[in-house]
């Protein structure tokens, strides 16, 4: 598997060409035994939100990377996709706010990746 910090590069990249808004990364790796790394981002609409999740599993899976479980999919206002180690949370607008994720695990370290 490739260093963590490029995978986690990957999927910010990929959700910035489908136009994801507040792309934030978490280090959760000290506050819980889940995962060690948030994804955090926010779509338009279920479409949007769709192809922002389609398009992170099919460049994950070029590289052999396949998700042990996706929720959320069908609802489209929150799409989490579990990569163990990696969880990523694809949410409308609405959704991310009520949840407010960014906050509970305000505890955990934003990462800035270059």
């Amino acid at each position: 598997m490739e260093k963590m910090e490029e995978i986690l590069k990957l999927i910010t990249d990929k959700l910035a060409e489908k136009k994801a808004e507040d792309i934030s990364v978490i280090d959760i790796s000290e506050m819980s035994i889940m995962a060690d790394y948030f994804v955090i981002a926010s779509g338009s609409n279920i479409n949007q939100i769709h192809a922002m999740a389609d398009f992170v599993q099919e460049e994950l899976a070029k590289k052999d990377i396949k998700p042990k479980h996706i929720e959320g999919y069908n609802s489209g206002n929150w799409i989490l996709m579990d990569y163990s180690d990696i969880i990523i949370h694809i949410f409308d607008k609405e959704s991310r706010s009520f949840y407010d994720l960014d906050h509970i695990w305000k505890g955990g370290k934003v990462l800035t990746l270059s």
